[in-house]
């Protein structure tokens, strides 16, 4: 069975963590390749940079802090924020990244997704979505860090982007981003029911038994977090720990280093 994973991501502004509420109220949470060390330590399967700040600045992606990180932390690394072009995702691939994300420059050209899969595999590609639920119930896809609001219905995106050739899905609820409220499992699910690949559920960690819920009845493969593990309030391994005990297939330090 498919270990589900569970990924800390470090969303950066000014090259440091922040960590905010519905994508607002910014707090400083630390050094990205510092941060990202301790995440290696303490078990994390993948780790996520999110340039928050990159797509509507128009500034570049943040090569240097990925070339420093990939020297020092060995886990799978997804680099997203102001790829633009697939010679970045050649470049932000030879600093070390394994995988890249995109979300605005896939929406404005979603001929990106195609070129980077063709030319990289589709294995390196993440079709970043940031989505918000609407009057109608349905969710908007937003673009720029949730600055922009689209006429694009997230599932039908969702959908879209698998087509197009994206390898796996990092999908963002903005009314829960930073909550604590739990995931969007309505959202997840209907996500993960559209696609044949991977979807990463993101925003509204609280508690552990919410990582339980979107993997079981969200059916997502992968969960990600950012307050809950910067400040600590869930350990990596105490998570695992109730997670396997309930029966959800993840990957221990005893997959990684065998038994003592």
């Amino acid at each position: 069975m498919i270990s589900k994973r569970l990924i800390p991501c470090l969303d950066l502004k000014d090259g440091r963590v922040v960590k905010g509420v519905n994508f607002v109220s910014l707090t400083d949470a630390g050094d990205p390749v510092e941060t990202a060390k301790l995440y290696n330590a303490f078990g994390a399967d993948e780790i996520v940079f999110l340039d928050i700040t990159a797509s509507y600045r128009g500034e570049s992606p943040m090569w240097n802090v990925i070339s420093r990180a990939s020297e020092q932390v060995f886990l799978p690394l997804t680099v997203g924020g102001g790829m633009r072009t697939t010679e970045d995702f050649r470049r932000m691939l030879a600093c070390g990244a394994d995988k890249i994300a995109v979300n605005s420059a896939a929406i404005k050209h979603p001929s990106l997704i195609t070129e980077a899969a063709m030319k990289f595999g589709r294995q390196c590609v993440v079709l970043a979505v940031d989505a918000k639920r609407n009057e109608a119930g349905r969710w908007d896809v937003y673009l720029n860090g949730g600055r922009v609001k689209t006429d694009l219905d997230a599932i039908e995106w969702i959908r879209r982007g698998e087509q197009l050739g994206a390898g796996e899905i990092l999908l963002t609820s903005m009314d829960r981003d930073g909550t604590r409220a739990g995931y969007d499992l309505e959202l997840t699910r209907l996500a993960s029911e559209a696609v044949g690949i991977p979807v990463i559920a993101s925003g509204g960690a609280g508690k552990m038994h919410d990582f339980y819920d979107v993997l079981t009845e969200g059916k997502a493969d992968a969960a990600l977090a950012a307050s809950l593990f910067h400040f600590g309030i869930i350990r990596m391994s105490d998570l695992k720990k109730y997670l396997a005990e309930r029966g959800i297939p993840v990957r221990t330090e005893e997959d990684v280093y065998g038994k003592h």
